[in-house]
């Protein structure tokens, strides 16, 4: 099987225009390089672990290695290769992670925000309340700044959050009976915590220092927001183990890969 070399800019496309479902982008380095900064959505899977594990890289999916340069993850990809363990296509990023100029996460995913013993409906009752956390951010943002004539983009995303959390609340119900409809649940939490872990309050204090370029800092600031929901989601994804939760954080973490292709595209409507 062979092995495509793939540019920083063909990645971005890459990432932008296939499912979740279809591809895996898999980091190759050490933990403390991952943490440090990885690509939104990256599977950690340090070269000497990925060595002992291959036979777990899904089959399904084609499969994408990057790691600092692209030594390790063009070896990676070079093994995965030679035992003919992938089904579909491999690629590695040529130059690794010195050469992206996109969007970086720093640190890990906050999975303990979803326990690894917790049910189901408790993770999407988690869930839930990050989309709200969200909601009520972006809302605040855009009653800030409402006579601006970006600020709408801040309003259209409060918006999505709702549609977002009725997705995930679709999902709720095809598991268990909840004793509400969907604005009784919506309404009762306390969406404290944003899709990416930071909490409301932090983030309503970061938005309160924002000076200079208002428009640009703003959605830098939703952008980093965004990639940690979309790095969140798909790592649960990744690590759930039922084919049904699988879908069901997929599925999110598509819905926020569309929030950060709005915020990009906005950043023309700064001047």
């Amino acid at each position: 099987m062979s092995i495509v070399e793939m540019t920083p800019e063909q990645l971005r496309h890459f990432i932008q225009d296939r499912h979740e479902k279809a591809f895996a982008l898999i980091d190759v380095r050490q933990p403390g390089e991952y943490e440090h900064g990885h690509i939104p959505g990256a599977r950690l899977m340090p070269l000497p672990e990925l060595v002992q594990t291959m036979e777990s890289l899904p089959r399904d999916q084609e499969l994408v290695f990057y790691c600092h340069s692209g030594g390790r993850s063009l070896a990676a990809a070079a093994m995965v290769a030679d035992e003919e363990i992938a089904g579909k296509t491999l690629y590695n990023l040529t130059g690794g992670i010195m050469a992206w100029d996109g969007g970086l996460t720093a640190d890990f995913p906050r999975v303990q925000l979803f326990g690894d013993q917790d049910a189901m409906g408790t993770m999407l009752r988690t869930a839930m309340n990050l989309e709200k956390g969200a909601l009520n951010y972006y809302t605040r943002v855009h009653g800030r700044y409402e006579g601006q004539p970006w600020a709408k983009v801040f309003a259209d995303l409060a918006l999505a959050e709702i549609g977002h959390a009725r997705t995930v609340f679709h999902f709720l119900r095809q598991i268990e009976a909840p004793a509400d409809e969907f604005d009784g649940v919506f309404e009762r939490l306390p969406g404290d915590v944003l899709e990416g872990g930071m909490s409301l309050d932090s983030a309503l204090q970061k938005l309160s220092t924002v000076q200079g370029r208002v428009c640009m800092r703003l959605i830098e600031l939703a952008l980093q927001i965004e990639y940690a929901a979309y790095d969140l989601y798909r790592t649960m994804a990744d690590r759930s183990g039922g084919a049904a939760a699988r879908e069901t954080f997929m599925t999110i973490a598509q819905a926020e890969k569309a929030h950060m292709r709005t915020l990009v595209e906005a950043m023309d409507t700064c001047s």
